[in-house]
């Protein structure tokens, strides 16, 4: 039996009430938190487990991303200032349909150890095409949760080279769901990813859609209306907007996960309301692609699942879950007013709306007794944080003036990735060096100019 307690400043828990606590402790059993109580409560000197004592540290859930592209991370820099389709057909493609099992080995590890670093102890990942194995057997390694999934194409315009037949990819799809699925007692998930329309023919998204729901727990997985250019090609092979043709062809559940979904009309948005399909918004991604800011408030206002997820790290430069909740929120405030897209909404968005739109909210999300110990420490008590030290100003400082930096540990299921700013997984120096040396190879064989 694993038994430890931790005891913070103060517990932000994101339960329903929001309730923050002070002068208490958590208790975890095996990974479960099986306590939450004053601490008074409680003689620690007879206690027979681990005690973790950080009077100035501020515990709350482990964050959790709702699209990222692990397989993308080894490219970070290499495609900046680029239009979406230029970007996939000059840099991404090219780049993702060559990565060998050691760039994608390492490319995995760079994208974990930063999302532990910054807080994140859940994603939904989309895979790539070629060795998917790769990135589940590291996902399994590091202690991570997380769903992630074979990147499926079957059709490629902008990039021929890098697509497969569409029985190949479904075969390969479902025996990598039967080997990876639920696997480490649940903790890795199988997310069927069809890239988007224009990269995947009608049969390949209905197929995918019904083999997922073989697999009990899993997510379909996909990316909509993002860019402009991409509604225009996709209103010209189909005759409709985006997510009107998911309609058309089934897709659309309350498993189904579409990252962007910036371009959308009044049509798509109450058929993502009806459907109850999850939007995974990414800012800065689009921000920094030029594809739009997608009307969040609103999608909230209708009753639709809304998370976040950083994208990949050549769209973004950064898996930091702070930079999201900050520009998720500013983003707004000049088109609706300062007051949407509050403080404590984007605490709720970062955690357990991440959990929900992945089925996890009564696993994760939130500090409640019975739920997994996916949990961050932050060091607030610093310059650069409000001085006024009550519940409201402890929301502010977490989303307009926190960073990566104020996370001091880190744990997913009861055990440390980081503590007290050291990563327990991943050796920093030697990513680097590996990393290096693996994307030289590389781009060698890419023959990108």
């Amino acid at each position: 039996m694993n038994r430890k307690i931790v005891i913070p400043k103060e517990i932000i828990t994101v339960n329903s009430a929001m309730e923050i606590h002070r002068n208490s402790f958590i208790e975890i059993e095996d990974g479960i938190i099986i306590r939450i109580d004053s601490l008074k409560s409680i003689e620690l000197n007879n206690y027979e487990g681990e005690v973790y004592k950080y009077p100035n540290l501020t515990l709350m859930p482990g964050f959790v991303q709702t699209h990222i592209h692990l397989c993308q991370t080894l490219f970070r820099g290499l495609a900046d200032d680029m239009q979406l389709l230029d970007w996939l057909q000059k840099r991404i493609f090219p780049y993702e349909n060559n990565h060998n099992k050691e760039s994608l080995r390492i490319s995995a590890k760079l994208g974990i150890s930063e999302l532990f670093m910054s807080g994140t102890t859940t994603l939904l990942d989309m895979g790539t095409m070629h060795h998917q194995e790769v990135v589940f057997e590291e996902m399994i390694k590091s202690g991570i949760r997380g769903f992630s999934g074979k990147c499926m194409i079957d059709e490629n315009d902008l990039f021929p080279t890098f697509k497969e037949s569409t029985e190949a990819s479904l075969n390969s799809t479902i025996d990598l769901a039967k080997s990876f699925h639920n696997s480490e007692n649940g903790r890795i998930k199988y997310g069927f990813a069809p890239r988007f329309v224009l990269s995947c023919s009608e049969g390949l998204m209905k197929e995918t859609s019904n083999i997922m729901n073989d697999f009990d727990g899993s997510l379909y997985h996909t990316h909509s209306s993002e860019n402009k250019g991409e509604i225009e090609a996709v209103r010209k092979k189909y005759g409709k907007e985006n997510i009107e043709y998911f309609n058309s062809i089934n897709v659309l559940s309350e498993k189904t996960i579409l990252a962007h979904a910036i371009h959308i009309n009044d049509k798509e948005v109450e058929l993502l309301k009806t459907s109850g399909t999850r939007v995974a918004h990414c800012p800065s991604s689009n921000m920094k692609l030029g594809s739009g800011i997608a009307e969040i408030p609103r999608y909230i206002n209708e009753g639709i699942s809304v998370s976040i997820g950083a994208d990949g790290a050549p769209c973004n430069n950064n898996l930091n879950m702070f930079t999201e909740m900050r520009i998720a929120s500013l983003i707004q405030k000049p088109i609706y007013n300062p007051t949407v897209m509050d403080a404590e909404l984007m605490v709720r968005l970062a955690t357990i709306e991440g959990a929900k739109a992945l089925h996890l909210s009564k696993e994760i999300g939130s500090i409640e007794v019975g739920k997994k110990a996916d949990l961050q420490l932050l060091n607030l008590e610093k310059a650069n944080h409000s001085m006024l030290d009550d519940d409201e100003n402890l929301y502010s400082s977490i989303v307009y003036a926190a960073d990566k930096s104020d996370v001091t540990s880190v744990m997913v299921e009861g055990e440390w990735v980081v503590r007290n700013g050291v990563n327990l997984v991943y050796d920093e120096s030697e990513m680097i060096t590996n990393g290096r040396a693996e994307l030289t190879k590389l781009l060698n064989r890419a023959k990108i100019d």
